[in-house]
């Protein structure tokens, strides 16, 4: 008997041909959907690896400062190669950059318009070297070695240039406002105080035996002295 003379043949015929063109139709609506998943994929991937390169090299920068440190040691850490550090990181600043604002988002500045709000200059001053020099004593490994290898890295250098000192000024600029009398109208004031902020400074007294706040009392009592009149 031929198809057309089995009705029942022809229905399984035309019901495997709808199964297909479902099926066709169902791999052709998936297609467009499986590469942006791939692509978003990729991308975390990606994300996932310039991570662990940020990490390996805050964790070096902290421990073998970061002169000491070199590509090969990074990707060694993070577990890529050289190549792709580069990829992620095509220059010396562009690594600094990602590891300074990696490293700052787990250890913040001391926000300098907290102090703004106190009228009193004397007491804002000693409120935020307070501050100033407990942030350093948890900051110490880290701000110590890239403070140094500024001198010998152009890039570590240049990311100071960027972040760094835009804060310390900012610092000062702060720390100035309030006083009277005196030599306040000069530069003496301005120098008094940049000295009193700086690293070294608090590193000198605190590795004098003082503490960080009998340091930041210190710190005050000679900015205050040094333009009295």
């Amino acid at each position: 008997m031929s198809i057309e003379a089995r009705p029942d043949i022809t229905l399984g015929v035309d019901h495997l041909s709808s199964w297909k063109d479902a099926l066709y139709s169902e791999m052709m609506a998936a297609k467009p959907t499986s590469r942006p998943y791939r692509k978003k994929k990729r991308a975390l991937q990606e994300e996932e690896t310039r991570q662990r390169i940020t990490e390996a090299a805050v964790e070096l920068h902290g421990t073998l400062g970061p002169a000491g440190t070199g590509v090969s040691d990074i990707a060694k850490l993070a577990g890529v190669s050289r190549m792709t550090v580069y990829n992620h990181f095509p220059t010396e600043t562009d690594l600094f950059m990602a590891c300074s604002t990696h490293w700052a988002a787990h250890y913040p500045f001391p926000e300098p318009s907290a102090w703004a709000a106190i009228d009193d200059p004397a007491e804002r001053l000693v409120i935020a070297l307070r501050e100033l020099y407990q942030w350093y004593g948890r900051t110490e490994g880290m701000l110590g070695k890239v403070l140094r290898d500024a001198a010998t890295v152009t890039a570590v250098a240049s990311v100071l240039d960027d972040l760094w000192w835009p804060y310390m000024r900012k610092v000062v600029d702060t720390l100035l406002h309030g006083w009277a009398g005196g030599r306040t109208d000069g530069n003496e004031l301005t120098a008094a105080l940049r000295l009193a902020v700086d690293f070294d400074t608090w590193r000198l007294l605190t590795g004098s035996g003082l503490s960080d706040d009998s340091a930041a009392k210190l710190a005050a009592r000679m900015v205050t002295a040094s333009i009295a009149a």
